[in-house]
């Protein structure tokens, strides 16, 4: 392959062709199905979905097989099947992204807004261009790219689904449905990960697991007085403090029960070293601190395993609680928390969504109700080592494309996928990696995308499927 034209051809689609149709699909609001329960009827998912296919399909990439693929009740999913070179293995390439997107959130900067694409400074800034708008265009290029200039690639499966920001929910049953159909996977590429800068190509080798469970407290059938029942019925606020205190160490974040621990590797924290080595500050200046606010410790080394290697827990939603200006002398009947619990990567999700809820529910004080709601349970992931042929594409990327050598990092998030795609082709390399770099704002608003690091990205998938391939 000649690599010294590919980013000339990947750098020439995106200033052409992909700035302007990703701009177009920022305008759709397609938000996932969790946020917009009424998604078959709204149709801005269809929307997006054709749109990328019109654009993939106007490409004319010769032998493409473009088709959405439907199961009853289910997200869409668009899948583009392009056969490998002649000289190729008979194995499959999967390339993964997604179209769904966060809600849009209020708090835009002046002049953006979440549907609304505005190119500042070499930024697409708005709504899924950066998560992940983006990984179709960067796939598709990155094949075209290996077939303009010489190269070789095996049969490459894109994979686009719909509802990746609601955890993935459909994704188990099209991969049963697809499984026939994508082959012998050997290489997964999966587009929807993170930069710790934009200097280098970062390869993402763990992601964290995830536990949610809505959980109750009930004392009463319904409030009372409180200068009446205080002192006398026990408040569902601290019944629930203290059952937390069963798994978490208020004093440190420490989460209490084994099921939900693990080892770290040694390996992973040497890796971590090194990503820290390479980009001081890359932790602590991820977070934008109130004056005065500062992290749980100093060493930067141990703020990165924590977020990627130790379970931690947030509460994220709260009800029986009114809002303080409706707040009256009551006591409560009951107080519902919804928690949510981190994992590291190699924990079982199920088994510690047991222990959360055994440790929650037995020998409540004073009798209390404790019921449970709504749960979720998400598998981790812990990259394979790479492959010498992998490593060595790598290398000469970093020195060609971005005149710096590769750093891998854990992240502190979840894509279920890839641990469903571990557990399915136990075998496979995989690339984890994407454009979501540093004030990327991911879920927040000024969501942008890098276009310079995002054309880097893509450049790079070029030179992996061409190693893949000749391997």
């Amino acid at each position: 392959m000649d690599r010294a034209a590919v980013s000339k051809t990947v750098d020439q689609a995106w200033d052409e062709a992909i700035l302007p149709s990703l701009s177009e699909l920022v305008r759709i609001p397609a938000v996932s199905p969790s946020f917009d329960a009424d998604w078959e009827n709204t149709g801005h998912l269809d929307a997006a979905i054709e749109h990328v296919r019109a654009w993939i399909d106007g490409r004319g990439i010769d032998g493409a097989e473009i088709d959405v693929v439907r199961l009853p009740g289910r997200t869409p999913l668009l899948l583009v099947d392009v056969p490998g070179s002649a000289d190729a293995p008979d194995e499959s390439v999967l390339l993964y992204g997604h179209l769904d997107k966060q809600p849009p959130l209020g708090g835009w900067s002046e002049g953006l807004g979440p549907w609304t694409p505005v190119v500042r400074d070499g930024k697409l800034f708005g709504r899924g261009a950066a998560d992940d708008g983006y990984a179709g265009y960067a796939a598709v290029t990155a094949i075209e790219a290996v077939r303009a200039n010489g190269g070789s690639h095996a049969r490459c499966v894109v994979l686009l689904e719909t509802g990746e920001e609601s955890g993935s929910p459909d994704l188990p049953a099209y991969l049963e449905h697809l499984r026939n159909r994508l082959g012998a996977v050997s290489l997964v590429v999966c587009l929807d990960s993170g930069a710790g800068d934009y200097q280098r190509m970062w390869l993402t080798n763990s992601l964290r697991g995830m536990v949610q469970l809505e959980v109750e407290v009930q004392v009463l059938d319904s409030g009372l007085h409180s200068g009446i029942a205080s002192g006398i019925v026990p408040s569902s606020f601290r019944i629930m403090r203290q059952l937390l205190d069963r798994i978490e160490d208020s004093a440190t974040g420490e989460i209490l029960l084994p099921e939900l621990t693990v080892s770290i590797p040694e390996n992973r924290i040497a890796e971590t070293r090194a990503a820290i080595e390479a980009v001081p500050g890359m932790v602590t200046d991820s977070v934008p601190w109130p004056e005065g606010m500062r992290p749980v410790t100093d060493d930067e080394v141990e703020l990165a395993l924590n977020n990627a290697w130790r379970p931690t827990l947030s509460v994220i939603g709260a009800d029986g609680l009114p809002k303080p200006a409706d707040a009256g002398n009551v006591l409560r009947p009951s107080t519902t928390l919804q928690l949510s619990f981190r994992l590291p990567p190699t924990a079982d999700p199920e088994a510690a969504l047991a222990a959360v809820q055994r440790r929650l529910s037995e020998e409540v004080p004073y009798g209390a109700r404790v019921s449970f709601g709504h749960s979720e349970a998400g598998l981790g992931w812990n990259a394979p080592d790479p492959a010498p042929w992998l490593s060595g594409a790598l290398d000469t990327a970093g020195e060609e494309i971005f005149g710096a050598s590769w750093r891998t990092m854990g992240l502190g998030g979840s894509i279920p996928f890839m641990g469903l795609l571990h557990e399915a082709y136990p075998d496979a390399q995989f690339v984890v990696t994407g454009a979501l770099g540093p004030d990327s704002n991911a879920h927040v608003p000024d969501e942008s995308l890098d276009l310079a690091f995002a054309a880097k990205i893509t450049s790079a998938i070029a030179y992996v499927l061409d190693a893949h391939a000749t391997r």
